[in-house]
């Protein structure tokens, strides 16, 4: 082989090299694109479930209020109750 054809089929490989290097370059670069995406997408799940947590705190807290109103309100109705059954037993004894 003589140089000329020698200098081709150098030219050719390292032709060959760079497409290579070219195409794992633009991969690398669709994958460092891909994980950006995925890390930003991340942070903003993260973000809202740490809203979400905040949020079911307060409505557990406010469910927790209203259990505990609910149970004074049905304690005064049972008071009230137990009241107004005395006096018209009262008014019943009276007539």
């Amino acid at each position: 082989m003589d140089t000329p054809e020698r200098l081709d089929a150098a030219l050719k490989r390292l032709a060959s090299a760079m497409e290579k290097l070219e195409a794992a370059s633009e991969r690398r670069a669709g994958a460092d694109a891909l994980r950006s995406n995925l890390e930003e997408e991340l942070a903003v799940m993260q973000d809202d479930r740490s809203r979400l947590a905040v949020e079911l705190d307060g409505a557990l807290a406010r469910s927790i209020s209203l259990e505990t109103a609910n149970e004074e309100v049905a304690r005064r109705l049972k008071g009230a109750n137990a009241a107004i059954k005395a006096v018209l037993a009262t008014v019943e004894d009276e007539s």
